[in-house]
């Protein structure tokens, strides 16, 4: 890029911050800000314009820059499974509020181990059948695996249920949408920085699987945070164009935050272009999946979209991987053999190869989940959704809320404050009018 075309990307950035400063949402400098980049672009997208485009991002959601200091507590470990460790963790997210968090790891201690991080869908946390079922499974693989519980879940819910999609409440004003969109990026990244600092975790193996709202929150994140080596995008992935599923979807968590987003233009593109210059990605969908619209896509979405992130590229190297399950509907696909399999090519499980992936058994969860009496939504429990999947491994234990929290109600009570959804709108809040 030249020094002139340097100085109008520098300009627009400023302008689009400080629109942002002054409530004025991103999205009405889409039109010139495609403009100002359209005849560099032409050339494929350069690590200039990919930077410039992190940064307005970042900007557009109040995610933090530098991040905040995580300021790591550890509150006492556990064994899950034969050969697993799982230790009860927290770190610190915006305001200096806390997320808590579950870490599995191989019991036998050794250094330079990949590491996954579990990215909630929509209700879910870290008492969800597939985070702890993950975690279990991968730190068997030989990995390091960090389940966490968004923001007005579990512990992080006033009363410290589960599956109350608390923050779908719309808050006023509408920057509060775009603000909780970063919050939810900023944890996620902060799991990264806590991975990335831990003695047993090569920081260039850190994955994560995003499942539903977690795919949107990671297509995001995944296009900003360069530290992730990979991303697996199930039940979702398929972020289409304006006033398309994701503008219309739960207006808090994904439809703002999307929407905000309007200034790289053709935002999948773009967001998809940003990850292929970090690393792979893998969007993996049933091809019946109602929830997010995936039968109105189809395939063809996916074909016309890696064409249009190639073109954006210059290049089709890098570009993300599309896969499919016929006649199936919504589901975590990252606890299933093909996507184990993607998993450990990118990855390299120290205790997996294919061949050993290839003979593990599988098991039925909606049999299982009987069995071990492990709570799942019942909208997603029928057999073409999550009860019908067949996870890759057997054993995994049921394991129960006392296990998977961090802290004792004793301590929770104590912890509160810094944990809850009110609490991070009461300061978001205050940040808005404090700015004005």
């Amino acid at each position: 890029m030249s020094s002139n075309k340097s100085c109008i990307a520098r300009g627009f950035l400023l302008a689009i911050s400080a629109s942002i400063c002054m409530g004025v949402a991103a999205s009405c400098l889409a039109a010139q800000f495609e403009q100002k980049t359209a005849e560099a672009d032409s050339q494929g997208l350069t690590a200039e314009q990919a930077l410039r485009w992190r940064s307005a991002i970042r900007t557009t959601l109040f995610v933090p820059d530098p991040l905040p200091q995580l300021a790591v507590e550890n509150h006492g470990r556990f064994e899950p499974a034969a050969g697993v460790v799982a230790e009860r963790v927290s770190y610190a997210t915006q305001f200096a509020m806390r997320v808590p968090a579950i870490v599995y790891s191989p019991r036998e201690r050794r250094r330079e181990l990949p590491a996954l991080i579990i990215v909630n869908g929509h209700g879910g946390d870290k008492y969800c059948w597939y985070a702890f079922y993950s975690g279990v499974l991968y730190a068997r693989a030989g990995a390091v695996v960090l389940t966490y519980d968004p923001i007005g879940e579990g512990e992080r819910n006033r009363q410290r249920k589960s599956g109350t999609r608390a923050h779908d409440t719309r808050q006023e004003p509408r920057q509060m949408g775009r603000r909780l969109g970063g919050l939810m990026v900023t944890d996620l990244m902060q799991a990264v920085s806590y991975l990335s600092q831990r003695a047993d975790v090569d920081p260039e193996r850190i994955a994560a699987c995003g499942y539903s709202m977690g795919s949107f929150i990671l297509a995001v994140t995944g296009a900003i945070d360069e530290r992730l080596h990979a991303c697996v995008l199930a039940g979702g992935g398929n972020l289409d164009g304006p006033d398309g599923y994701w503008d219309n979807s739960k207006p808090m968590c994904q439809g703002i935050p999307y929407q905000s987003l309007a200034f790289l233009g053709d935002r999948p593109a773009a967001v998809y272009a940003l990850h292929a210059m970090r690393g792979p990605t893998l969007v993996f969908n049933g091809l019946e999946d109602t929830v997010v619209a995936i039968p109105t896509h189809g395939k063809s979405f996916f074909d016309n979209l890696q064409d249009r992130v190639a073109q954006l590229l210059g290049t089709r190297e890098g570009v993300f991987e599309a896969d499919f399950v016929a006649h199936v509907s919504h589901r975590p696909f990252f606890v299933t053999e093909p996507v184990a399999l993607w998993l450990e090519r990118h990855l390299d499980f120290p205790l997996w190869t294919p061949e050993t992936i290839r003979a593990m058994p599988t098991t039925h969860i909606s049999e299982w989940v009987r069995a071990k009496g492990v709570a799942v939504d019942s909208r997603y429990a029928s057999e073409d959704r999550e009860g019908g999947l067949r996870a890759l491994g057997a054993g995994v234990p049921g394991l129960s809320r006392s296990q998977l929290s961090v802290f004792t109600e004793e301590q929770w009570q104590r912890q509160k404050d810094r944990l809850i959804y009110e609490t991070w709108v009461r300061k978001a809040r205050s940040r808005i009018t404090h700015r004005q």
